[in-house]
C-alpha cells in the first residue's frame, strides 16, 4: 500500500487497482453508506469492502473533468456534461445532496468517456437537494465558460437561469429535460 494524496479530511493509498480512503469513522461511515446507495445506481467508484477507519474501492484512473474538457472536442464533452447532469438528477431524485457540484474540479473524473463522481463524504439526505442546479452553476461559471466557448459551446445563460428556477421549485422529468436541451 503506498500514499496516494491527501484531501481535507482524509488520506488515500493505493493498492494494486484500488484505493484505501482513511479517516474519522463518521467520515468513513456516511462515505460509505452513500456509496452502497449510489453504486446500486452504477455511480460513484465501486466500494469493495470497508471496517471503522477506512474503506477499500476500485480506483479510478482518468482526468478531471476540466483536464478532459481542455484535452477533448465538443462532441465528447457535451457526452460527459449530460452523463454527470443525469447522475446529478438520480441523487435529486433519491433526495440526497452532494454539496460539491458547484465546483467539481477535483470531484469528476472521465475514464473511457464515462463520468465518476468521488468524494461522498459530506453527502446528506435533503428534502431540496441541489445536485443539477450546483452542476449547472457549475457549466455558466466564468472560467469553464471561457473554455467551453473555446469547444464551440453557445449556453444561454439567461434561458438557462430561467430553467434552474423551475427546476429548483419543480424537480420533474420535464423541467429536467429542458435543462439537457440548452447545452449546446
Amino acid at each position: 500500500m503506498k500514499y496516494f494524496s491527501k484531501g481535507k479530511r482524509g488520506k488515500i493509498y493505493l493498492e494494486n487497482s484500488y484505493a484505501i480512503k482513511k479517516a474519522s469513522p463518521v467520515r468513513i461511515n456516511n462515505e460509505v453508506k452513500w456509496l452502497r446507495i449510489l453504486n446500486k445506481h452504477r455511480m460513484g467508484p465501486k466500494l469493495i469492502n470497508y471496517s471503522k477507519n477506512h474503506f477499500r474501492y476500485r480506483f479510478i484512473k482518468g482526468d478531471f473533468i476540466i483536464d478532459f474538457i481542455k484535452k477533448s472536442k465538443k462532441l465528447l464533452i457535451k457526452k460527459i456534461l449530460i452523463d454527470v447532469l443525469k447522475q446529478c438528477r438520480i441523487m435529486d431524485k433519491l433526495k440526497v445532496n452532494k454539496k460539491e457540484m458547484h465546483h467539481p474540479v477535483k470531484h469528476i473524473i472521465v475514464k473511457n468517456n464515462k463520468a465518476f463522481m468521488i468524494d461522498f463524504e459530506r453527502c446528506f439526505k435533503t428534502n431540496k437537494p441541489k445536485n443539477v442546479t450546483q452542476f449547472s452553476q457549475f457549466i455558466m461559471s466564468n472560467n469553464l465558460e471561457e473554455l467551453l466557448n473555446k469547444k464551440g459551446f453557445k449556453i444561454n445563460k439567461i434561458k438557462l437561469l430561467k430553467i434552474l428556477i423551475k427546476y429548483k421549485h419543480n424537480q420533474n422529468e420535464r423541467n429536467f429535460k429542458r435543462i439537457l436541451r440548452l447545452i449546446n
